[in-house]
């Protein structure tokens, strides 16, 4: 870990320690915004971490941004932070200007589609875009549009209909109609510029990659603390060593996914490694059904007690292994690189350390 990325993380641990209390994430869960932590991560500059030096911001490289996702997903903390800086990778991609967020980036959804055409002058939106997360109090939403003559970026800042939903963990994930609404010329990124939506997805499993890594290792710290602490028939839970091969079995998969999640991140240093971001998505995907399973074993009743914190990780895990991809989805696609490449390039290409993109399709 560089200088830099032990200073932004020890304060995003600090920030999120401070103020990511259970009362902040029941209010969140109730629809409060958590106004006093976005305040902090604002202050202190990771809001903005995404933004380039030259746009007026931090300057964090893709790996540092992964370094502080994990932090953000080990506190469950209840702010679009990653979302943000998606939107803002995309404004910087389009050449269009920073926003103060929070921000919302999509289409998250492989399905959605949005029409962007000319009308009387004027540019026109048109589609839905489904479980956007984090919406609602986003200052803007910041979609990818594959348009006729090239990747688009559009800002909009109101939309003409809006459903409000949650995820598992109460999230919100709202769907956004738009219907020909109006794009004013400044809003929209010249065509050819931008990212595409296949990028945005891409990145946004790398993100909630490292997010799942990050709850995941929360959800093995309170189970061990716990093993400890109950006692049944005169001595700790975690004496016995039924429940010893119950954790070591959480404890593997955790490992696993930390493993691939911190690959997934180095390797997208220098580019965007879509193979590694496929495979850690698909791998850790797997391991949730294990972790969270043996966790609210080991728990028992008391892990499904709202008052307990583990909820607030495990149906996070929950619910972020069916974002940007599930693991089905992502094996897909890692099944279709192996069909193009054929037996004998497929192990050269795994162990390559730079891997061309061979355009498979989105999962």
């Amino acid at each position: 870990m560089s200088d830099t990325q032990r200073l932004l993380t020890d304060t995003a641990e600090r920030v999120f320690t401070d103020l990511c209390s259970r009362e902040c994430a029941e209010a969140a869960e109730a629809g409060t915004w958590p106004a006093a932590l976005w305040q902090a991560l604002s202050d202190t500059g990771l809001a903005a971490a995404a933004v380039s030096e030259a746009r007026g911001g931090a300057g964090a490289g893709l790996v540092d941004l992964c370094a502080l996702a994990r932090v953000a997903g080990r506190h469950a903390g209840p702010i679009p932070l990653v979302e943000t800086w998606l939107a803002e990778t995309l404004l910087a991609a389009a050449n269009l200007p920073p926003i103060e967020g929070p921000l919302a980036a999509g289409p998250v959804l492989r399905g959605d589609t949005l029409r962007l055409e000319r009308r009387g002058g004027n540019w026109t939106v048109s589609g839905t875009v489904k479980r956007l997360p984090g919406a609602r109090h986003a200052s803007a939403l910041v979609l990818a549009l594959d348009a006729d003559d090239g990747a688009r970026t559009v800002v909009v800042h109101d939309a003409d209909s809006r459903i409000e939903a949650t995820n598992y963990a109460g999230e919100p994930r709202d769907d956004w109609e738009f219907k020909q609404h109006v794009i004013a010329d400044e809003w929209v990124g010249a065509a050819g510029y931008g990212m595409g939506r296949a990028e945005l997805f891409f990145r946004g499993a790398l993100f909630r990659t490292q997010q799942m890594a990050g709850a995941m290792e929360r959800v093995l710290e309170l189970t061990v603390a716990y093993a400890q602490e109950r006692i049944q028939f005169g001595k700790a839970i975690g004496k016995f060593q039924a429940v010893q091969q119950q954790i070591a079995a959480l404890a593997s998969q955790v490992a696993a996914g930390s493993a691939v999640a911190q690959a997934a991140a180095e390797a997208n240093s220098a580019r965007l490694a879509r193979f590694e971001i496929a495979a850690a998505k698909a791998r850790i995907g797997e391991a949730v059904a294990v972790v969270a399973g043996v966790a609210h074993q080991v728990h028992a009743a008391m892990g499904f007690t709202h008052e307990h914190s583990l909820h607030r990780s495990t149906r996070r895990l929950w619910a972020w292994r069916d974002e940007f991809g599930t693991e089905s989805e992502w094996q897909a696609w890692v099944g279709a690189v192996a069909v193009q490449l054929g037996g004998d390039a497929l192990w050269p290409y795994v162990v390559a350390a730079r891997k061309p993109d061979i355009g498979a399709a989105l999962p």
